[in-house]
Order: C-alpha cells, then sequence, then structure tokens
C-alpha cells in the first residue's frame, strides 16, 4: 500500500491549492477515501471523506471551501481548496478509510504535503 501526496504550498490568505494523493497497492475504487490535516502544536483531525460512490463529507470549518473528489481510473485522490485561510495551514495527508476512523491509524495514510497559509 502507498499514497503519494503531492500540491502542497505556500500561499496567500484568500489563495487556492488543490491537493494530490497517487494510490497504489490496493483496491482503490472499492474503498474510502479521506484528507487529514495536522496543524503546528495540534492534533490531526479529519478535513474530508470520500466513499466509492462518491458520497463526500466535510467538516465544518471547511464546508464551501474545499471540495474532494477522485479519480478511479488514475487512482487518485483530490482536494481542491479555496479561500485559504491561516487556520488551514497544516501537513495534509491522505488516508485509506472513512472520516474520523482514519486516525486511529496512522499506518494507512501517506507521508503528507505541507499547505501553509499566510495573513
Amino acid at each position: 500500500v502507498q499514497l503519494v501526496e503531492s500540491g502542497g504550498d505556500m500561499v496567500q490568505a484568500g489563495g487556492s491549492l488543490k491537493l494530490s494523493c497517487k494510490a497504489s497497492g490496493f483496491f482503490f475504487s472499492g474503498i474510502s477515501m479521506t484528507w487529514i490535516r495536522q496543524g503546528p502544536g495540534k492534533g490531526p483531525e479529519w478535513v474530508s471523506a470520500i466513499s466509492p460512490g462518491d458520497v463526500t463529507d466535510y467538516i465544518d470549518a471547511v464546508k464551501g471551501r474545499f471540495t474532494i473528489s477522485r479519480d478511479n481510473a488514475e487512482n487518485m485522490l483530490y482536494l481542491q481548496m479555496h479561500d485559504l485561510k491561516p487556520e488551514d495551514t497544516a501537513l495534509y495527508f491522505c488516508a485509506r478509510g472513512w472520516a474520523a476512523a482514519t486516525l486511529s491509524r496512522r499506518i494507512d495514510w501517506g507521508q503528507g504535503t505541507q499547505v501553509t497559509v499566510s495573513s
């Protein structure tokens, strides 16, 4: 199992970024996937999740600003982020599983990509 995130960068508040996660080594299209983030000095929190059937969920802090999507043909997971805020600054991980259930299984996360939002 391998999950490789990319797309993190430093942006100004109000900017946009699109994160990508390339999955391999498992049946991607049959698995729910989640984006998790961990800000400086904070515990990890799940941000957004998507089921195999494209049912999605978001934490309140990102609703209306972030969009999760997946391309099962390419084994890719995405997170489009708009109107970024300094509080979105974090290391972002993609993970196998649904939402909060992913938080206790670090082995199912990738290595992360850093998003830094300056005010």
